[in-house]
């Protein structure tokens, strides 16, 4: 009796070792490890508990979207970041974030082209894939280009680039992005600000020119219209006009005391 408790129990351990287990959000691969199937039947299985032989290994692979990161670090041999050198020749780098998923129907396309687990995966062929797509793309750009004004540019090409390529190999990459800014020298920095800072200016003062221009402008406009408008005022003003006017606004009533004053109004020319 004691013998059969105990085969049961070793039994039921060995059933348990052997049973692993796929969680939600997850789908595995299992995978022969010897012999004449090894690396052959490997079959994709979805949510659940499976038995797994001494021969076989299960790879899961996580289905919703993943999100890694590359970066400096501040530990000895923990650089992970991104390297890249520009068209000009200059060693930039950056810190780097990705955003991907694998589908359920493309893990099984995932692990043939790779025939790693996920981590190895994001770690080494990702990021190499990044790496290189950054490197291409830096080699057409300046560091001011990238630095500066056209680093949506480059991200937007580097996205591009790496989203075709994971494509391929049943890899949907949202984004890559960039966390912080780019690591430059100090000496590169300070030359790119500088002349950002006297473009600035330079444009700060065209500005100014032109708006004094422009002032200037409006000034002899305004002059010249006012010198036409006296003009065409100054002719109008003939000596029958003004008779005319000084009519229209008298009352009829001679003024008590002339005294020797000539009359405003030329009697003789009216009754002519």
């Amino acid at each position: 009796m004691n013998k059969l408790l105990v085969g049961s129990v070793i039994l039921s351990a060995a059933i348990l070792t052997g049973c692993s287990k796929v969680p939600a959000g997850y789908q595995g691969i299992i995978v022969n490890l010897y012999g004449s199937e090894k690396g052959v039947s490997e079959r994709s299985v979805g949510v659940g508990r499976y038995w797994v032989g001494i021969n076989e290994e299960l790879y899961k692979f996580p289905t919703f979207l993943q999100n890694y990161t590359w970066t400096k670090g501040h530990e000895i041999n923990k650089d992970e970041s991104i390297t890249m050198q520009t068209q000009d020749g200059l060693t930039i780098n950056a810190d780097v974030g990705i955003t991907y998923q694998i589908r359920p129907e493309n893990v099984a396309l995932v692990f043939q082209r790779y025939r790693r687990g996920v981590e190895e995966i994001t770690d080494t062929f990702l990021r190499n894939m990044v790496r290189d797509c950054m490197n291409s793309t830096a080699s057409q750009m300046t560091v001011e280009q990238i630095y500066g004004p056209q680093k949506e540019v480059f991200m937007k090409r580097v996205n591009e680039s790496v989203k075709q390529q994971a494509k391929e190999d049943g890899i949907d990459v949202d984004r890559i992005y960039l966390i912080g800014t780019f690591r430059l020298p100090d000496a590169v920095v300070s030359s790119i600000d500088a002349k950002i800072q006297a473009t600035q200016n330079a444009i700060k003062v065209q500005n100014e020119v032109a708006t004094a221009t422009a002032e200037a402008q409006k000034k002899m406009i305004q002059a010249k219209a006012e010198a036409d408008a006296n003009a065409i005022v100054n002719k109008s003003l003939t000596a029958e006009f003004l008779q005319y006017q000084a009519i229209q606004k008298w009352d009829g009533k001679l003024p008590q005391v002339t005294g020797n004053a000539t009359p405003f109004i030329n009697i003789k020319g009216a009754n002519q």
